[in-house]
């Protein structure tokens, strides 16, 4: 836990991008305590946020269980549509490929992730892997985002 204490402690305006990826990294401590990767997403609509979720692949024995897949499902559901068009995904780590096609195709209108994935991140791949139209904004409270993944692989080599 001592990880994140310091992020709790930390105050912003309402409905920045680190506000939104305040309550996304409060989904990845969730992630972290249930032994799961830290990784959380959130997806806002006009300054609302419409689903929340974090990385279920443990729990759910599903490798495509990623945070961003389970709030993609979510707010499409919420909204009972398949495209995401005026939608922004704000997730803590750098999606991978599979969840940049899901992106891709749910046409998200906006991805702010936190920490870079550099291993298994989309941008090494292609950032075209997004829709076109797809706006991005990257490193929105890395730190605390990397420190959460840090301490959660320590835990795992310890």
């Amino acid at each position: 836990m001592d990880y994140f204490c310091k992020l709790k402690k930390k105050k912003f305006m309402t409905f920045t991008n680190e506000y939104f990826m305040q309550i996304a990294l409060a989904e990845a401590e969730d992630a972290f305590e249930e032994g799961e990767i830290p990784v959380g997403a959130v997806v806002v609509l006009n300054n609302k946020v419409i689903a929340k979720a974090h990385n279920l692949t443990q729990t759910l024995n599903d490798v495509t269980a990623h945070a961003e897949m389970q709030a993609l499902t979510s707010a499409c559901n919420y909204l009972g549509a398949k495209y995401l068009n005026d939608c922004t995904l704000y997730v803590t780590l750098e999606p991978c490929v599979m969840c940049a096609g899901a992106l891709y195709w749910a046409q998200i209108g906006k991805v702010v992730y936190g920490a870079n994935d550099t291993k298994r991140g989309f941008s090494l791949v292609n950032s075209a892997l997004l829709h076109p139209k797809t706006e991005v904004a990257k490193g929105v409270l890395a730190e605390e985002s990397e420190r959460l993944l840090e301490g959660f692989f320590k835990g795992l080599r310890d």
